[in-house]
């Protein structure tokens, strides 16, 4: 079974891509932190990103994997854990930039499609418009900006005492919304047999529960 989460930044994709694994006992693949691992790449190589042909070799060559359960996934660049390193302000604005590179997105969503043999749940931007079109089921989670700045925000604040204003999560976030959604390879845009969740002011659970009824429907 395939489970696609797709949504924009801080849309709680992957606390509930990790629950629904959990309890539908998949693997689940978060493809946010394999843009990641390859920012972290591209940052250590000294690598231009506006050098495109040099990135997209660069995210060929590398080696990413995920191990561990859904609770606490480990992502390893060429073998080294890089799970904290990945989540720092520097790797963030790097993948933003460098997952918009189609060569980068090709070679990410081949390697996805292969972990995902055996089922699983996949968050992204493009799961369920590009990765798995014939996915089983397909979310998309929204919420209003000002509530996934404030989730992000508070989680960066706890993670690593991150100095940055919730003014200056809010604007990096409509920013990344932009890119996002602009970008010519593809794009964040909701799939037309997804279901569409909005989680302004729910709970996570509410949203759990919405998105299992959901699951269970379907198989």
């Amino acid at each position: 079974m395939i489970i696609a989460i797709d949504g924009p930044s801080g849309s709680g994709k992957s606390t509930l891509g990790r629950m629904l694994a959990r309890e539908l006992k998949l693997l689940y693949i978060d493809t946010g932190s394999m843009y990641r691992a390859v920012a972290l790449a591209v940052i250590e190589a000294h690598v231009d990103p506006n050098d495109k042909e040099a990135v997209t070799a660069l995210a060929n060559k590398i080696e990413i994997d995920l191990e561990g359960d859904a609770g606490s996934l480990s992502v390893l660049l060429n073998g080294r854990d890089i799970t904290d390193q990945i989540r720092t302000e520097s790797v963030t604005e790097m993948s933003s930039i460098v997952s918009t590179i189609p060569g980068v997105r090709r070679a990410m969503v081949e390697r996805q499609r292969v972990i995902s043999r055996r089922g699983a749940v996949l968050n992204g931007r493009d799961i369920g418009t590009v990765v798995f079109p014939d996915a089983d089921v397909k979310f998309f989670l929204t919420a209003a900006p000002e509530e996934r700045a404030e989730r992000r925000y508070k989680e960066d604040l706890i993670s690593f005492g991150s100095s940055t204003t919730y003014a200056e999560t809010l604007a990096d976030m409509i920013e990344r919304d932009r890119r996002d959604s602009t970008r010519v390879d593809s794009p964040l845009r909701v799939a037309d047999d997804a279901i569409v969740i909005d989680s302004t002011g729910k709970s996570i659970d509410e949203v759990f529960a919405e998105m299992m009824a959901n699951v269970h429907r379907h198989h």
